[in-house]
């Protein structure tokens, strides 16, 4: 059976891979609809991977995970209130939990290149310190 550290663990890498990715495209000037399609289903993979890690984690505790409509939302929630991740850390994933959002509802056409650099350029801090607390709480 896997275990709860190696599930996390290759979420973990996985988004490792698709953070490189975004690093070989994000200086890439004039990019073009297609690319920034790519960029922001590469955000959204992003955050899929952390959703998949809280999940297990609360899974893994036997803690009913909400199936309201708002689930998203409610997931980010329970993690803060059973002490896995800081408040900080959940405004900065509610961040990419709204561009989840948009990019599942809306047309690619209608990314804006600078709001979306702007969750790029901190997706990589955001992972670090997101990392930092998860590797911290599995050492409890």
């Amino acid at each position: 059976m896997v275990s709860l550290r190696e599930k996390v663990s290759v979420e973990m890498e996985n988004i490792s891979l698709v953070l490189e990715e975004l690093e070989k495209v994000k200086d890439k000037p004039n990019k073009t609809p297609v690319e920034l399609a790519g960029m922001g289903a590469f955000l959204h993979n992003i955050y899929n991977g952390i959703e998949n890690i809280l999940k297990q984690i609360l899974n893994s505790q036997s803690i009913q995970i909400s199936d309201s409509d708002s689930w998203h939302r409610d997931l980010l929630l329970q993690a803060t209130d059973e002490g896995i991740i800081t408040d900080i850390i959940k405004k900065e994933l509610a961040k990419y939990l709204a561009f989840r959002h948009f990019f599942i509802h809306a047309y690619e056409f209608l990314l804006d290149e600078k709001k979306l650099r702007l969750l790029v350029d901190n997706a990589f801090n955001v992972y670090l310190s997101f990392k930092t607390e998860i590797d911290s709480f599995l050492a409890k």
